[in-house]
């Protein structure tokens, strides 16, 4: 009896899973999942950053200041990355900047890897953050090109998905590995890479879309995007959202320390948003699909408000925790919603450009959240900085709905426009 009753409860949850996956992964193109393995494998294997301050102070004996220092070019040229990679995306194509990107990482790994003098490190890690981010407005375009806009929502939410999983594999992947040595992280790191682009070489084909433009005229330059009202005010927004979540990198920390608690518990609070993310993403990437995007993102805005904001009130692991799940969802709402919402508004001409401004912003905001973060939790303490990013998210959210209307003009005139653009090279000999 007790046998049939764990088959029949398997039965069930095998049937409970096939409804909530099957609509969510099915009729999604070839090229898709090509690109969705590469991430997952990239991404299991990014064993270097979990590890490179410790890399730093244990194996190079470099100052705490000088380790800020290096963490800091990475995020400089992750930041030049965004916008670089956005423009070779659209004049290149997507396809070889993917490819030269994952390359050039995997060099600039093994480099770093055997490398100890102090500023030859510092420019490698400089280099690695420009490598290693410019293939992702050119990945971003090409989901764009190869994915219909009905189905975006669900691809960027299952991407992300792909991409935490991976993350939480590899910090413990990393562990065994660097018990054989640093180098070992180097070396994996770029093996894996090299995978990614060998999946990329063999199984993705370009998806640049043929953009006709009258003789004489050009197809489009950051010019055109920085003239873009309505996108630049999702973007703000965007600057504004990210500026509130990355203090769970910078200012969390210091609070939870304050409080007496130690960084293992502040690691495990933490290890609570990954797991989540891996648990909820799926379910409520159907739920996302069926209601206008504006009123999302506000909706995501408003857990990111409530889980920022009672962190001004929390003082144990638990209260931590519950903290940290809100604001998750908000998290998860908002990633596979906000590349979508670019590449609605994006011209075909001129996708990689607007996804590499879109992650200029997220870029942007790792630099200025922790400086802001910081100040204000030094000079007018933990409650005002917390209140402050309920405010900030809830203001944001609240223009979200106001400027949703202007966001669905500006889908449909560019709906209409790329109809009528395939329709003319449809008459092209």
């Amino acid at each position: 009896m007790r046998a049939v009753g764990v088959s029949a409860y398997g039965h069930l949850v095998t049937r409970w899973l096939r409804g909530v996956l099957a609509p969510t992964v099915s009729d999604l193109p070839s090229t898709f999942w090509w690109l969705w393995a590469g991430t997952l494998v990239n991404r299991a294997g990014a064993f270097v950053l979990p590890f490179l301050a410790f890399y730093l102070t244990d194996e190079l004996d470099l100052t705490p200041t000088f380790v800020g220092l290096v963490l800091g070019a990475f995020g400089l040229g992750s930041t030049v990355a965004a916008l670089v990679g956005g423009v070779l995306a659209d004049r290149l194509g997507r396809r070889p900047v993917l490819l030269g990107s994952q390359v050039s990482t995997a060099a600039t790994l093994v480099a770093l890897g055997l490398t100890t003098g102090s500023v030859p490190v510092l420019v490698l890690v400089g280099l690695l953050g420009l490598t290693s981010n410019t293939s992702r407005p050119a990945f971003s375009a090409m989901m764009t090109d190869i994915v219909p806009p009905e189905d975006r929502v669900r691809a960027f939410s299952l991407n992300y998905w792909a991409i935490n999983l991976g993350f939480a594999i590899a910090p413990v992947l990393g562990g065994v590995l660097a018990s054989s040595g640093y180098l070992t992280l180097f070396l994996v790191d770029a093996a894996t890479t090299l995978v990614f682009a060998v999946l990329v070489f063999l199984r993705v084909p370009e998806s640049r879309p043929e953009v006709l433009v009258a003789e004489g005229e050009q197809p489009g330059s950051m010019a055109d995007v920085l003239r873009d009202r309505v996108f630049l005010t999702y973007v703000l927004l965007t600057f504004c959202f990210a500026v509130v979540f990355m203090q769970h990198l910078s200012s969390l920390p210091v609070q939870m320390g304050d409080d007496g608690l130690s960084p293992s518990q502040y690691g495990t609070v933490i290890a609570l948003n990954g797991a989540l993310i891996v648990l909820v993403t799926v379910p409520l990437t159907r739920w996302l699909q069926m209601y206008p995007r504006s009123r999302v993102l506000a909706i995501s805005s408003v857990f990111v408000g409530l889980g920022f904001g009672a962190t001004a009130w929390a003082a144990s692991v638990p209260a931590y925790a519950a903290t940290v799940a809100i604001w998750t969802v908000g998290e998860v709402i908002g990633a596979a919603v906000g590349p979508s919402v670019v590449a609605d508004l994006a011209p075909a001409a001129l996708r990689g450009r607007y996804q590499g401004v879109f992650g200029f912003s997220f870029a942007t905001a790792s630099l200025v959240a922790p400086l802001a973060g910081g100040a204000v939790y030094q000079h007018l303490g933990g409650t005002v900085l917390w209140v402050g990013c309920a405010v900030l998210s809830f203001v944001t959210g609240a223009v979200h709905l106001a400027v949703g209307p202007a966001r669905g003009r500006r889908l449909r005139e560019l709906r209409t426009a790329e109809l009528d653009a395939q329709r003319l090279l449809a008459q092209v000999p």
